[in-house]
């Protein structure tokens, strides 16, 4: 598994396995199944409501805790410096675990700033080893970046073929603060990758699928990917990526696929923040 280090020094895998929508009830045997085809980095977060799943999965494998990359995200109903660590807590919990590998921020309304103390501190505790954003958009990052002390590691966001946010990555390589890709897929607005005729024709020359080299294109840009898939085969083929590496020309042909570069998705957008508060905050 190739991987990517971050600003302090943590190597993370460059793909991982993700259950946002996995339900419940499925969660364990999801990542039960993708533990045993590999992954190493499990994407979860606490508007899931799949963290306890997430758990029992790790618990239950015979892989060391140490060589599992477990992600989870705050979300907004628990933002603020108490609640936050009190949520931090409860997520250890539902984990098994006595430390998260990488903690998010997950929407960037509501008292960021408190709840990002309250992950500083974490951090310095040792409940956490690196913190981060997700769904932070180039003017809020850079806003939120320069008012903190310990700089976010990692931001999640909408990432993929048609979706490349080019335009945030000279604002993340100035706090080295590495991007992660939900939705490198496709879903949420975008559809069309994974039957791509211009993926699948390059794929074709390694013997791989349009989907193999959507994520290949990822990685090799030092994006980490977290695809989703409930059927351990889908799994098996998105991990397999890492035995070709796609040419500079082919890599250009697919940056010409941008359609959306910041994602279809506008979290600026007042009704979007009206729904968060008035649902969530």
């Amino acid at each position: 598994m190739e991987t990517i280090k971050l600003s302090n020094g943590l190597e993370m895998p460059l793909l991982g396995y993700g259950v946002f929508q996995v339900a419940p009830q499925e969660a364990e045997r999801c990542v039960s199944d993708a533990l045993s085809v590999g992954y190493r980095l499990i994407d979860t977060a606490q508007a899931y409501y799949n963290e306890e799943g997430v758990g029992a999965a790790i618990a239950k494998s015979d892989i060391k805790r140490e060589d599992i990359f477990l992600v989870t995200k705050v979300w907004v109903s628990n933002n603020g410096e108490e609640r936050a660590a009190k949520s931090i807590d409860e997520s250890l919990r539902k984990l098994q675990t006595d430390y998260i590998d990488l903690l998010l921020i997950h929407q960037a309304y509501g008292d960021v700033f408190g709840t990002w103390r309250a992950m500083e501190k974490a951090y310095k505790a040792g409940k956490v080893r690196a913190i981060g954003v997700s769904n932070f958009q180039a003017a809020r990052f850079f806003d939120f970046a320069h008012y903190v002390d310990i700089k976010p590691m990692v931001n999640q966001l909408q990432c993929n073929v048609m979706i490349q946010q080019t335009g945030i990555e000279p604002i993340l390589a100035d706090t080295d603060t590495k991007m992660m890709a939900w939705g490198p897929l496709g879903g949420q607005g975008v559809e069309g990758i994974v039957k791509s005729e211009a993926l699948a024709n390059i794929g074709a020359k390694y013997n791989k699928s349009a989907a193999q080299v959507a994520l290949r294109w990822l990685t090799q840009r030092g994006i980490v990917a977290i695809p989703k898939s409930s059927h351990k085969e889908r799994m098996a083929q998105n991990f397999d990526i890492f035995d070709f590496t796609l040419t500079s020309d082919e890599m250009a042909q697919i940056a010409i696929m941008n359609q959306h570069d910041t994602g279809t998705i506008n979290f600026a957008d007042p009704q979007f923040v009206k729904y968060l508060i008035e649902t969530y905050g």
